[in-house]
């Protein structure tokens, strides 16, 4: 059986598979403005658009690489605040890190606790050694956090032909991380 990455917990989190029933978070998350901006317009503007978003995305991942974008929840009371999880983009040589969070929850150390069961796992589970992150090249919070993280900046790179450039951070995962 392929090592998975698509269920996680924390102390204070749950990390789930994104479904297409999180339609309507997905909504929320991906028209923030904050998300826009940092990370893209996914384009996704109704239900039927987020459950695409779901299948295309996500669920292509877990099906492909035992690993995608997970929902991060509250455990206590679960309601979703998130995302964050595993991508595997042709253009890095490494999987990266990835992470957006609704804006309320913002500065509670939700981000870093998802990140770093994220970064955990791979190394348990899928045996990673390393591990990349992209940022704008403007997003202040993201890059602490990175660097938080243990994360080095390793320079920029450009996703694809006519997109804007992103830094480029690179993390190895030996016994010692965490």
């Amino acid at each position: 059986m392929r090592p998975d990455l698509t269920a996680l917990e924390t102390r204070r989190l749950r990390l789930r598979r994104l479904c297409e029933d999180d339609h309507a978070f997905l909504i929320d998350l991906l028209n923030q403005p904050s998300f826009v901006r940092f990370i893209g317009d996914r384009g996704v503007r109704t239900a039927e658009q987020a459950k695409r978003y779901v299948r295309d995305g996500p669920a292509a991942s877990y099906e492909r690489h035992g690993f995608g974008l997970l929902c991060v929840e509250l455990k206590r009371v679960g309601t979703p605040i998130g995302i964050c999880g595993l991508l595997r983009r042709d253009v890095l040589e490494d999987p990266d890190v990835g992470f957006a969070f609704l804006p309320d929850h913002w500065g509670r150390g939700y981000a870093r606790e998802a990140a770093q069961a994220v970064l955990d796992a791979a190394r348990e589970r899928l045996g990673l050694e390393r591990v990349a992150a992209i940022t704008s090249l403007d997003n202040a919070a993201s890059i602490r956090l990175l660097e938080a993280l243990g994360f080095g900046e390793r320079g920029r790179v450009t996703l694809a032909a006519g997109e804007p450039e992103l830094r480029l951070f690179v993390r190895e995962l030996d016994a010692r991380a965490g």
